[in-house]
């Protein structure tokens, strides 16, 4: 197959959430992420920054928060559901509101740290 030089700006792939629940039980949840095409030298400074973070070489303010990066990269959802198991349309207070719970910012993160890792073996 040809390798068409224009890509699409999204492209979707499947988030994992594990969220605790009563009884030290943790539940999985799924849905599908699109996330957005980042050019491949913000995905190096994202990288960078995350390096120098967990080293411990960056100022407070000069810091990725889970929330904005998750917000960066997120441009949409299916399978995002209400507690009547109706979907939720993706958009900014949807979006808010899920980052909000606990742990699931830095989920969405794993997730497309994956997605991008996937294609780099395979090169």
């Amino acid at each position: 197959m040809a390798f068409v030089l224009k890509q699409s700006a999204t492209y979707k792939w499947p988030v994992t959430l594990v969220i605790p629940a009563d009884g030290g039980r943790r539940e999985k949840h799924t849905f599908d992420g699109e996330f957005r095409r980042l050019p491949q030298a913000r995905i190096n400074e994202i990288r960078r920054l995350g390096r120098l973070q967990e080293l411990g070489r960056l100022e407070p303010e000069d810091e990725i928060q889970d929330q904005d990066g998750a917000k960066e990269i997120l441009a949409g959802w299916s399978g995002v559901v209400d507690d009547e198991g109706k979907e939720i349309p993706f958009s900014e207070a949807a979006l808010n509101q899920l980052l909000e719970i606990p742990t699931v910012a830095a989920q969405i993160i794993r997730a497309w740290g994956e997605s991008i890792e996937v294609a780099k073996r395979k090169n």
